[in-house]
């Protein structure tokens, strides 16, 4: 099988001079990444670190076949999957579906999609909402051939909750209580208010591991009922993941991708470079980096360390395109402030190609006759690179020899591996966060819920603009 390759010689001082890293802090690293994958390959499976378990038996197995049950049960009969979450229940969905299935998917005859039209509801805009629910009515009036998939380990996340109240009494007036049969619900399988609720209602379910939180929770049925409903190869995503774990458990940082990269950014955020750019050169792995930035940013963006200590960790991370933004945000990384870190994300050989006709006869475009786009593509990475290494700007690229479920998957857990190095290099819990849980509450008293008056007054309190107005 192809393996992914992170190649970060533009991140060392012989490349970019002091914004690089030098060759004795590198030589310094290999021991002390060393002892961290020890150490993380010592609590593998343990605790919030379940998650590594995800491409594994026994969870591997039991998780295809509730999948497997519930996608040959409902596919053939399914021709709008409704998603309902947000965040990493959300992100991952979305991600492995632009990334693996056609752009215009929801475009194409039923006959030529490998599954329904998936609509993913990550939020409570209410013209989204509305106008997404009218195309699906368009098509199926009657929402028989319509599947809801809502995500929730709890059930209390008041986003997803409205979401999932207002799908559900979408169909229920449609079907009534045949709607049951048209709902499918990723929670806990133990406890909780949506364990509750698909109890009592009937509804089919499938588990949120223990020890899986949400942004590292791609991998479980979380991410992968959705994508098997779409035809995506699942079992290669759980290959690909499996294959790079045990990358990861080499204690040479030079064989561990995930150690190297997680030495590579939180050394040079400790040099300064705070900002943390990833910049797929392919359409199609866009949303790849927006998953990305919620597993980096919710997990290290800290204010305590382990001991309670203030430290305020973490570095912002930032999308962007190519070649897209090579029109609009590389000025800005070369000649701007030197507090960046650029990631280049590329395909190495692409199943669809288009080659650039001959013909129009203006020889100043002659040099593009003849050549391939993705020869283009791949030229256009080439030379922003080296402009970013002109300007002694770090950089590293990310290889994947093929877009495809295997080096998708390979991906999605060197990036979930990676954080757990930078977790343990930062001295700081990658797994909470409380800075959300602020914000959940707030919006909890805000809207009248019981037990939570006090918010509403601290929040109206601290922000009232009265005085500060301009009309």
């Amino acid at each position: 099988m192809s393996r992914l390759r992170l190649e970060y010689a533009n991140c060392l001082a012989d490349r970019v001079g002091t914004h690089g890293i030098s060759a004795s802090t590198l030589e310094a690293a290999s021991r002390q990444m060393s002892d961290l994958t020890q150490q993380l390959n010592s609590s593998k499976g343990t605790g919030m670190e379940c998650w590594r378990l995800l491409p594994f038996d026994p969870l591997r197995t039991a998780h295809l076949e509730g999948i497997n049950s519930l996608t040959k049960k409902h596919r053939d009969s399914t021709d709008n999957l409704v998603v309902l979450g947000i965040g990493g229940s959300a992100l991952g969905n979305i991600a492995l579906h632009n990334a693996l299935c056609p752009l215009t998917y929801n475009l194409m005859p039923r006959p030529e999609r490998d599954g329904p039209r998936i609509f993913v509801l990550d939020n409570v805009d209410p013209q989204v909402i509305t106008r997404t629910f009218a195309e699906i009515k368009r098509t199926d009036p009657s929402f028989e051939r319509t599947l809801v998939n809502v995500i929730s380990k709890s059930g209390e996340t008041a986003e997803t909750a409205a979401l999932f109240m207002i799908a559900r009494g979408i169909l229920s007036e449609a079907m009534g209580d045949k709607h049951s049969d048209h709902i499918v619900a990723i929670t806990d399988p133990k406890q909780g208010t949506m364990r509750s609720i698909c109890d009592e209602a009937g509804y089919e379910t499938l588990p949120v591991p223990e020890g899986v939180g949400g942004r590292f929770s791609v991998l479980s049925p979380v991410g992968l009922f959705s994508s098997a409903m779409c035809g995506i190869d699942i079992k290669a995503l759980l290959d690909g993941a499996a294959e790079m774990d045990e990358r990861c458990c080499e204690p040479d940082i030079r064989q561990n991708p995930a150690a190297m990269l997680a030495f590579l950014l939180i050394e040079l955020t400790r040099q300064g470079k705070i900002n943390h750019v990833l910049m797929p050169y392919c359409n199609a792995l866009y949303s790849l980096a927006d998953w990305y930035r919620q597993l980096w940013a919710e997990s290290l963006g800290k204010r305590v360390d382990l001991q309670g200590n203030e430290v305020f960790a973490g570095a912002t991370p930032i999308k962007a395109l190519g070649t897209t933004d090579q029109h609009s945000q590389i000025q800005l990384y070369r000649e701007g402030p030197n507090d960046k870190v650029i990631g280049f994300v590329e395909v190495e050989t692409w199943d669809d190609d288009v080659c650039i006709p001959a013909g129009l006869g203006v020889e100043n475009l002659s040099y593009l006759e003849g050549v391939n786009l993705s020869d283009l593509l791949k030229a256009e990475k080439k030379a922003t690179e080296y402009a970013l290494v002109e300007s002694q700007r770090p950089n590293f690229t990310i290889t994947l020899p093929r877009l495809d479920a295997h080096c998708v998957g390979q991906f999605i857990q060197m990036w979930e591996i990676a954080t757990a190095y930078a977790g343990l290099m930062l001295n700081i819990n990658p797994y909470d966060q409380p800075a959300v849980e602020t914000g959940k509450v707030a919006t909890f008293g805000l809207m009248g819920r019981a037990g939570y008056e006090g918010w509403k007054d601290k929040v109206e309190k601290t922000l009232d603009t009265s005085s500060h107005m301009i009309e």
